[in-house]
């Protein structure tokens, strides 16, 4: 009988010591497949522009929609200076974990062609995450240039080759390569007015010192044009604005594609797995089609949420578009005129 006792206390030990050593491994597998999973702690987003900027409030959005999805903070640091180039060197140089992203703007296609002796390639050097949004754009004249459409200023352009005074926020800028892309499309001469940033040169424009100039439309139309201190001659989108559908794009009057890249975008080191990708642009896409995100960012805002992919063609497009168009007209960015 005790021979038998022994035997059965034995075997119920022997079971109890393999129950406990499964539920150790079940839960060492749980905890490392818990560790895993992306994102585990807090994601850092570089912001490459000081605070205060359009970026900073898109941004925070965009950064506080990610943290309700996921369910981690996504915090961003800003890291301004160099048109850009500080913030995003320093991304790339950040481990490729999923863990140091950066949002960028239509500028970031600029960059190689104004920094040429960059010590990373920063449209190579990282990798393209997803295209967040597109912002409507117009192009405006003043109120006392006697045009009121495209057709009627590529006539006139063309009667009086550089009489035109383009205002741009700066050589080298989107707004001074929107005046080349017109420029070149309509076979017309301008000369350009660069300013140390876009507002800069609202008030000449309102006064009739310079002529015209390509503006965001929540930076233009609210303040300039629809109270009549400037008016437009098209929107500078590839579809007609939500908020003014009566007014013909530029490209519908007769310059293909033409278009105001205002745009906001996220990158991550070269290198950073697809996995983050695909967790990334799944909560990504989802927020896009979220109602208040629009309502939020107005009628001028086309929420994406693009692939990789779809991001990279983009950036690859511009990139093309804005080096042909400084090649042709021999453009030196450290030339003030």
């Amino acid at each position: 009988m005790r021979t038998m006792l022994n035997a059965k206390n034995a075997l119920g030990a022997l079971a109890m010591s393999l129950a406990f050593s499964l539920e150790l491994s079940m839960s060492g597998a749980a905890f490392a497949q818990g560790a895993d999973v992306y994102p585990s702690r807090p994601v850092t987003i570089i912001v490459p522009v000081a605070p205060g900027a359009a970026t900073e409030t898109e941004g925070r959005m965009w950064s506080a929609k990610l943290g309700e999805a996921i369910g981690q903070q996504f915090v961003m640091d800003f890291k301004p200076g160099g048109s850009g180039t500080l913030a995003l060197t320093y991304t790339a140089r950040q481990k490729p974990d999923g863990y140091t992203l950066a949002y960028v703007t239509s500028t970031y296609p600029i960059l190689p062609l104004l920094f040429t002796d960059l010590p990373i390639d920063l449209i190579r050097g990282l990798e393209q995450v997803s295209l967040l949004s597109k912002r409507g754009g117009l192009l405006v004249v003043a109120n006392n240039l006697p045009v009121r459409n495209v057709q009627e200023y590529i006539a006139y352009a063309r009667a009086d080759p550089g009489k035109i005074n383009f205002a741009t926020s700066g050589n080298g800028t989107i707004l001074h390569l929107m005046g080349l892309w017109l420029q070149s499309a309509t076979n017309t001469k301008v000369t350009f007015i660069h300013y140390k940033a876009a507002g800069a040169g609202y008030p000449d424009l309102m006064a009739g010192r310079v002529d015209m100039m390509p503006v965001t439309f929540s930076g233009g139309y609210p303040t300039m044009v629809k109270p009549g201190k400037v008016r437009a001659i098209g929107t500078a989108t590839l579809q007609r604005s939500a908020a003014i559908p009566d007014m013909p794009t530029v490209a519908e009057q007769g310059v293909p594609d033409y278009e105001y890249p205002s745009w906001l975008g996220l990158v991550a080191p070269l290198k950073t797995p697809a996995t983050v990708f695909a967790r990334l642009n799944v909560e990504i896409a989802k927020i896009a089609k979220q109602p208040d995100m629009q309502q939020k960012l107005g009628d001028d805002t086309i929420l994406i949420g693009s692939s990789p992919e779809q991001f990279r063609r983009v950036v690859e497009t511009e990139t093309g578009r804005w080096r042909r168009l400084v090649q042709e007209n021999n453009i030196k960015f450290d030339d003030p005129n």
